[in-house]
């Protein structure tokens, strides 16, 4: 356990941030999810309306050190070539 001041601020603030990104994380796992859901339903009006929601929320996740850039891009692009594949079939 941290014996000094400053450790036990820190502590806290670890706490605190570790509590807030876990809560950001999920939220944009649960747009990721509902996109899949789309998908997997076979719905493309859906999953296209699912995925204009999640565009945001995971730019917004890269902008707070959540998601790199690099996997923000990898999700987006993948689940649009999902949507288009629905869409193409």
């Amino acid at each position: 356990m941290a014996n000094s001041p400053q450790a036990r601020k820190r502590a806290r603030q670890a706490e605190g941030r570790r509590a807030r990104n876990a809560s950001l994380r999920s939220r944009v796992r649960t747009t990721i999810k509902k996109v899949q859901a789309a998908l997997a339903a076979n719905d493309a009006d859906a999953a296209t309306a699912a995925f204009t929601d999640a565009q945001p929320v995971i730019d917004a996740m890269v902008n707070k050190g959540i998601f790199s850039a690099n996997k923000a891009a990898r999700t987006k692009s993948r689940l649009n070539a999902r949507i288009k594949a629905l869409k193409a079939a």
